[in-house]
This record gives C-alpha cells, structure tokens and sequence, in this order.
C-alpha cells in the first residue's frame, strides 16, 4: 500500500495555497446557481457512482425525531444502527429499506461517536457522548444499549490538567483489543486504553506539527494491509488524515485541500469520509457545502460525491469543494453490504439519513 508523506514546510505552502484557492474558487453548489439534487439522480465519479434516495431513512418526527444525526454502523445482522444527540433516541435501527426495527437511549444528550466492534462473533458498541454538559462519556454497550463498561475520563487519570477539556468524539479498537479514543472537541490527544479499560498512553495533541491535530475528530482501525495494521486519526481543520502506527508513532499524512473531513471509514480496499464543509475561507461552520470523499488504497481520491471531480496535477491534488446542493454537512458514511452509501448529516435541519445506492 503506498502512503502519502509530506513535510511541514509542504503542508503549510499547501494549506496558505489551499486558502488563496479558495477565495478564487467559483461560486458552486449551495452559494452557487446550480439545481439541487433530487431522488433518482446520479452523482459520483468513475466507478464510484451513487442514485440519490433523499427520503430513504424519513420519519415521523413527532413519534421518532432526530437532531443531529451523527454516525452510522452496520452489524451482522445487516441492521444499521445510527446516534445522534436526542434524548428521546439516541439510537435509532433501521434495515436497508428504510424501515425502523427499534430505538433506544436517551442517556446521552451529546452522542457522537458509534463504533462496531466484532469480538470474534459477538458484537459490542463503543460510544462516544462529548459532554458539552459536563458529564463527557465513553461506553462500551452491547448492540441494545447494556453499559458493559465507561472508560475513566484524563483528569482522573492525572493525564490532563484540570483545565483541560475532555470532549471525546470517536473510537477505534485494535486487533488486541486496544481502544483509541480521539478527544476531537476538546485537548487534540489520542488516548489509548487495553481492552480492560486500563491507561496506557496519549499521542498527537494540538498544534501544526506533523504529528499533532487541529480537530481530532475521528481514529480509525485501517487494517487492510494485515501484515502491518494502522490508525487513521483526522485532523479536520488541516484537511486531512494522519496515519499513526498502533504505539502512536506518527507515520504521514493524506492531504485532502478544501475537504474538512470526519472520520475515515474502511471497506474492502477503499475509505470513504464525509466532508463536513469544504473550501477554507468557510470557517464559522455554517455555509452547509457537505460532500462524500472516496479514496482508494493508494490515498487517491476517486470519487467525490456531490463534490467537485477529483483532479490532481503534477501529482497534487487540488482544491475540493461542494458541486451540487445535495448535502449541508455529510457528518459519516456507513457502508452496507451491497456498497451503498449512508449519509448521516449534522446541522442539517433535524433530517434523516440520505442514501446513495450504488449504480
């Protein structure tokens, strides 16, 4: 598998390059005159080409109402199970119809992350609630919501200063077991726990060196290549992902200009990732300019999804932004079984997930 390094001095031109192109950008999407997207249209690139079921996961939001939709996770049964953050269900489990089959949790007023962890055969959940209330959370559930097990929070470790925020937004498990959490909204560090909860290190933490975060928001098992596994941890506000070994050693980075990407998510050879935002002179989060990003497994883009066609020059890829309307902001992508899409959204108006069905 061939990775993607850059130095800092690199990354700093392309991020200051990044910036002036987007100012000259054109005007696309939703700033844009371009139609919105509808139910039945096509969107994607070469292989990676997606129908458009804008009112897949709808319901009635009286009975079953969402407020962010947050991310999504497929188990073996096939059901997708989906957080957000309202209290009336947390979780709600549809099949890949549309249809809901259950709901449960209203513990956890800020839920944010949802990671499938298969145990050899039994499944369990990892979530994580960022605590925006003061009560932040990491939980081991089983699949209906059965706290097995709630992570210590740094401070009590004597890991983080008492005026250190703790706002944990995403979890991988290692192949032993290990749980990394990504402490996004708060100090920028990877904590890293054994299987029992147990401490053992945090790596990154804020700032714009190589191996450090400016919105940590995702950490992500990559273990495609098995001889040699990997973590994916996102930097948002850097527009990429860096690539950390399972000790926590940085590796490199995949530069993704314009795209303020989640977390990565893994399927066969390729990784998909919601775009929250794109394009760098939007910083205040509100311009709702959401896309899909598809990269294969040298770290090219492929396919953007309601994105601009990847284009790379001399090798570089350039600047990514919205091209049609059809997301505000793509939060996760779950992939089923068949290769379809599920876009889980945040700030996007209290509305359902949106499907891509794969052509």
């Amino acid at each position: 598998m061939t990775h993607t390094t850059i130095s800092r001095r690199t990354f700093s031109q392309r991020m200051l390059l990044a910036a002036a192109g987007s100012v000259l950008a054109p005007e696309v999407g939703a700033g844009g005159a371009r139609p919105p997207v509808q139910t039945g249209d096509i969107i994607g690139h070469g292989d990676f080409r997606y129908r458009v079921h804008k009112a897949w996961g709808d319901l009635d939001p009286s009975r079953t109402p969402v407020n962010n939709c947050h991310e999504m996770v497929q188990d073996r049964r096939g059901r997708l199970l989906m957080i957000g953050d309202e209290t009336k269900n947390n979780v709600l489990i549809y099949d890949t119809g549309g249809r809901l089959l259950g709901t449960w949790g209203t513990e956890y007023p800020f839920g944010h992350g949802l990671t499938l962890w298969d145990a050899g055969g039994e499944e369990f959940l990892f979530i994580c609630d960022n605590g925006f209330d003061g009560n932040p959370q990491v939980v081991k559930t089983t699949l209906d919501g059965r706290v097995l097990m709630r992570l210590a929070d740094p401070h009590s470790l004597g890991e983080y200063a008492a005026d250190d925020d703790y706002r944990p937004t995403e979890t991988a498990i290692g192949p032993n077991g290990d749980i990394y959490v990504a402490d996004g909204y708060g100090s920028q560090w990877i904590l890293q726990f054994d299987q029992r909860g147990e401490f053992i290190r945090t790596f990154g933490g804020p700032g714009d060196e190589d191996h450090q975060f400016s919105t940590a928001h995702g950490v992500c098992l990559d273990a495609r290549d098995a001889s040699n596994p990997t973590l994916i941890c996102t930097s948002r506000a850097h527009n990429a992902f860096k690539r950390y070994s399972l000790d926590g050693r940085y590796l490199s980075t995949i530069y993704l200009p314009g795209a303020f990407v989640c977390r990565a998510v893994i399927d066969d050879d390729m990784l998909y990732s919601g775009v929250c935002w794109s394009r760098l002179r939007y910083l205040n989060q509100t311009d709702r300019s959401g896309f899909v990003t598809i990269l294969d497994a040298a770290d090219r883009v492929v396919s953007n999804p309601g994105g601009t066609p990847p284009t790379y020059r001399d090798g570089e890829l350039q600047l990514m932004v919205q091209e049609t309307p059809i997301f505000d902001h793509c939060h996760d992508v779950c992939v089923d079984r068949d290769k379809n899409l599920y876009i889980c959204q945040w700030n996007a108006g209290k509305t359902y997930p949106i499907k891509l069905e794969r052509v």
